[in-house]
């Protein structure tokens, strides 16, 4: 559910020209908190509350344990991890379980979690969506799904493919 409070000030205001200036207003948006920030440890650890939260942390990165869990919980090895996040194996590896992960890769983590969020949400279950998502479908030229995401065009490939599931359209 959503909840908008707006305060509209329609005071007339003209300056030395004579020209109108519209309205005042200001807007609060009160939202429920995303289903993908459970995927990415919720609010117990990493204290995620609003969307700007999520802006905030992934301007820091996350720590690996974050990166590690929430691959645990979508069922990717390290292996399938490091190649989605850009970075080699071993270099992930070799960070400590608290030590800050780069930018690029807590954002890259944000838009995993938003994923199989959606892929559950269209399929019903998450263990529905792990299995689609990595058997490979000639819609993706015979590469499972997974394979793609390496790339933002690939993520973009995945969502509108999904959005297609969901409305029953086929190729």
């Amino acid at each position: 559910m959503v909840i908008i409070f707006v305060y509209m000030s329609y005071k007339e205001k003209r300056n030395k020209d004579n020209v109108l200036h519209e309205p005042m207003a200001a807007y609060q948006v009160s939202a429920p908190m995303p289903s993908f920030y459970n995927l990415l440890g919720g609010s117990k650890s990493l204290k995620l509350s609003t969307d700007f939260d999520v802006i905030n942390l992934a301007r820091k990165g996350f720590p690996k344990s974050v990166l590690l869990a929430l691959a645990k919980k979508i069922s990717l090895n390290i292996q399938e991890l490091a190649n989605i996040l850009h970075i080699s194996e071993r270099t992930l590896q070799r960070y400590e379980d608290d030590a800050i992960i780069k930018t690029e890769y807590a954002e890259k983590a944000v838009e995993l979690a938003r994923l199989y969020t959606r892929g559950e949400d269209v399929f019903g279950s998450i263990d529905k969506f792990k299995i689609w998502i990595k058997t490979p479908s000639l819609i993706f030229n015979g590469e499972a799904p997974v394979t793609i995401l390496d790339t933002s065009a690939g993520f973009d490939m995945v969502f509108k493919e999904l959005g297609r599931i969901e409305h029953g359209i086929f190729a």
